[in-house]
């Protein structure tokens, strides 16, 4: 074990040391493989050294790993990190892969990744995208990337993918319908299923998220699955929630609605052409007139939230979208809602990640999880109502 003062003399001329197992500081696992050590007795001031991993389930076959001294000790740094932090979308795209895992040995090393990609601590502007099926926001989504990436901007797209209820299975098949934006060099594109999480995002969206991020991209546009009016969690790991829809959907009563009409920063009324360019403007004055019946929102200047009409097709009003967008955001940040929005807002993920933890618990214990499904079988039996079998099992818990 390398986690004391390990000291090795190699008195050849070739960098070269063997070992079968180390367990590192700041690793979540012991490490089997080949370290390669430079030449000489091994001393603080020589920091980099190599060593061979294998993960059969993210098929790495062999990963370089940076061993930095510390002291006389050597501690664990990720090998993905500094490439992400250079902006390598492959080593980001592994690294989302390590992170959306649901193998429980891959946690550890992804909160590890996590904590050295945020000592970057660069930020994005977050933008969350919502809207109804077919209201056209993976061509939003491409145009609008398109514009900014062409000036300039790196993009990053998290486009989140409905899961099948039967099979568990997603086609993942926005980043095909992004054939341009796939291409610019400025834009990166990682869909992702829901996997059954509510809100319309992935359960590691914030996460990824935090590594786009540190991968310094500009913008980063989370693209929800089609929702309805009650699924806003999007909103709650974004700077800016913009929300999509199509003209003729419905009524001005549509837009007074509580729920994800409550919680949107800006609402783009798409298809504004053609035979719809008409419709469209009346949606948007309907909405418009919604948005002015509803309270004042904490954190909004005046005008805001507002409804606008855009033509993602033929690109029309996306500079404008964008203006607005940056107005928010500026405006957030000159009056300190900007950073206490996102301290909320971590507050908020930690509480879900207790939650989550809680649950992961009840299943690990085989006595509480032998209860859960006896209790389980009783209520679709219909011998005991839902909440008291929930009790029962709560009552376990806590003796």
């Amino acid at each position: 074990m390398l986690d004391q003062s390990p000291v090795f003399d190699n008195g050849t001329n070739n960098s070269c040391c063997y070992a079968s197992a180390y367990w590192f500081p700041g690793y979540p696992g012991p490490l089997s493989g080949l370290l390669q050590v430079p030449p000489g007795p091994l001393v603080p001031a020589r920091v980099a050294w190599t060593f061979t991993i294998r993960d059969d389930f993210l098929n790495w076959t062999r990963t370089s790993a940076v061993i930095a001294a510390k002291g006389a000790a050597m501690v664990y740094r990720h090998p993905n990190t500094d490439e992400i932090i250079q902006g390598n979308r492959r080593a980001l795209a592994r690294a989302i892969t390590l992170i959306e895992s649901g193998r429980s040995g891959h946690r550890a090393e992804a909160r590890a990744l996590l904590d050295e990609a945020g000592s970057t601590n660069r930020q994005a502007l977050r933008i969350g995208l919502s809207g109804t099926p077919g209201a056209g926001k993976s061509t939003f989504t491409e145009s609008f990337g398109m514009m900014l990436a062409d000036q300039g901007l790196k993009i990053a797209v998290l486009a989140i993918d409905p899961s099948s209820n039967r099979s568990g299975g997603s086609i993942l098949g926005d980043k095909t319908r992004m054939e341009r934006l796939t291409r610019h060099p400025n834009a990166f594109i990682r869909p992702s299923p829901s996997q059954f999480a509510p809100g319309g995002v992935a359960r590691r969206t914030r996460e990824v998220i935090a590594l786009c991020e540190a991968a310094g991209f500009d913008v980063v546009i989370v693209e929800t699955v089609g929702v309805g009016q009650s699924e806003v969690m999007v909103s709650e790991m974004t700077d800016i929630f913009a929300l999509l829809l199509a003209p003729a959907g419905g009524d001005e009563l549509q837009g007074v609605k509580r729920g994800i009409m409550e919680i949107a920063d800006l609402i783009f009324v798409n298809k504004a052409d053609g035979d719809l360019k008409a419709q469209a403007i009346r949606t948007c004055a309907d909405y418009a007139g919604a948005l002015r019946l509803m309270r004042v929102r904490k954190g909004n200047p005046e005008g805001f939230p507002k409804a606008m009409t855009i033509s993602a097709i033929e690109e029309i009003g996306l500079q404008q979208a964008w203006e607005e967008i940056r107005a928010l955001a500026d405006w957030r940040k000159e009056n300190d809602i900007w950073d206490s929005t996102r301290t909320a807002q971590a507050e908020l993920w930690f509480m879900r990640e207790v939650e989550r933890g809680w649950l992961a618990l009840l299943d690990a214990d085989p006595d509480r999880r032998a209860l859960k499904e006896t209790l389980r079988a009783e209520v679709a039996r219909g011998r005991i109502r839902p909440d008291a079998a929930a009790a029962k099992l709560l009552s376990k818990m806590q003796s």
